[in-house]
């Protein structure tokens, strides 16, 4: 006769976490604690949407625009929560403060969530709510910052703007890991993929830019407008320096003078080689450097700064 395994009451997980602070259902745990149902359609379907603000120096970036694509991104998606702005602004506070980190990767997301009864209707689930703050990541490391990333343009097209707004935030990310896969084979730290028209879309959480005699410029079709591709305008014309939205095609960017990516997750990232090409003297540009340097010192500006309080917090 067979035997049944035990049951166990509940579950042990043997794997290793970042240090870090979680938001789930009104409590605040060691991000090792915080777990998501089997069941939630966040998991099942990538049914979510999310956003990702960082703190550096004790505190957030441009959180109010962080919050204002995120909230967009739940209309969008028909999800909402139980928290306007500011309550979710307090949450993420309280994340970083009772993590005790000074220079933080914090994300919220709404998932889907649950229903009772496992429906398969969308309007019966109860949506949820999780924030995270562990430490600061970069897409690019040390080494890479200081060479310069080295990319390769894939064949991998990015979802359609028809069939998922790349605009709002999302978890559908297997166009890109297929196009990581295809960039590792061939050498590369990371990929770029292209639009249905065959011109330059982003990459696995970056926008790209293109510098050529003095312009810059970044696709405009079928990408996130992220939040550092924004600061990247708004620091050329604070230079008088021309930054445009358009088209780039593949051949536009190997002949770049310069190429640079944007991410929250790192900021401003120098590219030195494409498709195993070096891109012009195969270091970094004279303007991306500079624009590294203007993007760490903007965070200095009170206008772009909400700190953070830690007097009370215990780390936990």
């Amino acid at each position: 006769m067979h035997k049944l395994p035990k049951l166990s009451s509940r579950h042990i997980d043997h794997r290793n976490y970042p240090p870090g602070v979680a938001y789930m259902d009104g409590q605040y745990l060691p991000i090792r604690e915080a777990k998501l149902s089997v069941l939630d359609y966040g998991f099942l379907h990538s049914d979510a949407t999310y956003d990702v603000v960082h703190v550096w120096k004790g505190a957030f970036f441009r959180l109010g625009d962080h919050l204002e694509r995120f909230f967009r991104g739940m209309t969008e998606l028909h999800m909402s929560i139980p928290y306007d702005k500011a309550e979710v602004a307090d949450v993420l506070h309280n994340c970083v403060a009772l993590s005790g980190l000074e220079n933080a990767y914090v994300e919220f997301i709404c998932t889907r969530g649950t229903s009772s009864d496992f429906s398969r209707d969308p309007r019966d689930a109860e949506n949820r709510f999780v924030a995270f703050a562990i430490p600061f990541g970069s897409v690019a490391n040390k080494e890479q910052m200081e060479r310069g990333l080295h990319i390769a343009v894939t064949d991998v097209l990015r979802i359609p703007p028809s069939s998922v707004d790349p605009t709002v935030k999302n978890y559908h990310w297997l166009d890109m890991v297929k196009a990581l896969y295809a960039a590792y084979e061939r050498g590369a730290d990371t990929a770029v993929l292209l639009d249905a028209s065959g011109n330059v879309a982003e990459g696995p959480g970056f926008n790209i830019f293109a510098v050529k005699d003095g312009v810059v410029s970044t696709p405009d079709q079928g990408v996130l407008l992220g939040i550092t591709r924004q600061t990247i305008f708004d620091l050329c014309a604070e230079m008088g320096i021309q930054c445009r939205a358009q088209d780039i095609a593949v051949e536009d960017l190997k002949s770049a003078d310069e190429v640079f990516v944007t991410s929250t997750a790192g900021g401003v990232m120098p590219v030195s080689r494409i498709d195993e090409q070096p891109l012009g003297a195969g270091e970094v540009g004279l303007l991306t450097k500079r624009m590294m340097a203007l993007y760490w010192q903007i965070h200095e500006d009170d206008k772009y700064r909400d700190a953070i309080s830690y007097s009370d917090s215990t780390e936990l």
